[in-house]
């Protein structure tokens, strides 16, 4: 879902509506049980979206971030994680355990509405990677599935990829402070513009200086590869800006490069759970964002002692690296990594200088024994050398003594050719022209 602060075009936030619940019951074939589904408000979804079908398999970003491993070391138990967004499905299988998804509050609508409803699923597919819980047959679960989602519904849309939905900033700021005044520890915003309003500045402020950790789409947006202007509130101080990638690890076309990118978790289509039962694949900023925000439900249940700021900064720094190399525009620190963002043992101390090395005083023993060795080697280079002299000496007098037997010690003479008559005739074709007569 992206978001350009601007005034909301549609017209349905300022309708009254009814806040008697319509009761509906489905079933859902894939998981062969029936469940109470989502039951928003009398007239609140203009279309909403039917049941999808559950999907058993294990998602690629799930093995990817390698969750069972992740969960043997936390699952973000006593941590609420908002998700301002487009409301929740409270009913959800995976989402309606007792205490899973608290009441919220709806500031899209008039009147005093939960945000535990969704008419589009957005923010039920968000809600769904953060916390969702582990069901029998079912490959999906949330990264913290013990932690506790605080719906704050700001919006009714559900955009594609590059879309853009207008949200009133004033919605969006007040239900930030909702969130940040009513116990998040975690704050998602799965939403993304190109304006710098104040009134969403001011509540993102409000968040971080009472110590809560922000996280928000960078957006979806991208034309080319060249990094453009900063998107809000990913672009604020404080806050995690986050983009996208495939499985491969490559960012997706869509995902915004800029000085907002702070690193990239899995967005390219994507399991999470969907309104009224079942599962969707998504694509898109908006829910790479969850599994960041989720990572920091998981650092803040295991250290509790770690500020916001400090929980950022372990996430960042414990990133994989990315293809863009470090801190770029478009992978920011590299890949969220959950695991080791929980596990690893960092510190904010300096390295310690290393002591200057030194030499140890040498052994008189072993120096005296170095040079015998020494000397030896010396001495029997150079008795091989006298050896080998004689050896070949040696030989060449015996040569000399059989040859010299063999002609019983007389001196061999070399015959020489005849020697030719020296002419002072010039040969004929040194003359280049023609011979002086002959003189008489």
């Amino acid at each position: 879902m992206t978001n350009d602060h601007t005034r909301r075009a549609c017209g349905s936030r300022g309708r009254a509506v009814a806040v008697a619940f319509a009761a509906v019951v489905f079933t859902t074939t894939a998981a062969n049980t029936t469940v109470a589904g989502a039951a928003p408000p009398r007239g609140a979804c203009d279309s909403p979206a039917p049941a999808s079908p559950t999907v058993t398999e294990v998602p690629w970003a799930q093995r990817t971030l390698d969750v069972q491993a992740v969960h043997r070391h936390g699952t973000g138990a006593g941590v609420v994680v908002a998700v301002v967004d487009s409301g929740v499905d409270a009913d959800h299988p995976q989402l309606r355990q007792p205490g899973k998804v608290l009441r919220g509050q709806d500031f899209f609508l008039v009147g005093d509405l939960p945000g535990s409803f969704d008419c589009v699923s957005h923010g039920t597919a968000v809600a769904g990677i953060i916390a969702a819980e582990p069901v029998e047959g079912v490959g999906f679960t949330g990264l913290a599935p013990d932690a506790t989602v605080l719906p704050v519904r700001v919006s009714d849309s559900d955009t594609s990829d590059g879309a853009k939905q207008a949200i009133d900033p004033k919605v969006l700021a007040r239900g930030i402070r909702y969130a940040t005044d009513h116990g998040a520890d975690v704050i998602n915003l799965s939403v993304a513009g190109g304006l710098d309003d104040e009134s969403v500045r001011a509540a993102v402020r409000h968040a971080v200086v009472n110590d809560v950790v922000v996280v928000a789409a960078v957006g979806n947006a991208q034309q080319g590869t060249t990094a453009g202007p900063a998107t809000f509130p990913a672009g604020y101080d404080g806050v995690l800006g986050v983009g996208a990638v495939d499985m491969s690890g490559t960012r997706l076309p869509s995902s915004q490069i800029g000085p907002q990118v702070d690193l990239v978790a899995p967005g390219g289509d994507v399991l999470s759970t969907a309104r009224v039962g079942g599962h969707q694949y998504r694509e898109g900023t908006s829910f790479a964002a969850p599994f960041v925000s989720a990572t920091a439900a998981l650092v803040r249940s295991a250290h509790p002692e770690l500020s916001a700021e400090e929980i950022a900064e372990r996430i960042l720094a414990t990133a994989s690296p990315a293809p863009g190399g470090q801190n770029s525009p478009a992978y920011g620190a590299g890949l969220v990594n959950p695991y080791r963002a929980l596990t690893e043992g960092l510190s904010d101390s300096a390295p310690a200088a290393l002591p200057p090395a030194q030499r140890a005083a040498p052994d008189p023993a072993a120096v005296s024994l170095s040079a015998w060795w020494e000397g030896s080697i010396e001495h029997a280079r150079t008795l091989l050398v006298l050896v080998a002299v004689g050896v070949l000496a040696g030989a060449a007098l015996a040569v000399v003594r059989v040859r010299g037997r063999r002609n019983r010690w007389q001196p061999r003479r070399t015959v020489l050719p005849p020697a030719r008559p020296v002419g002072d005739d010039l040969p004929e074709e040194m003359f280049l022209v023609p011979r002086p007569p002959v003189e008489h």
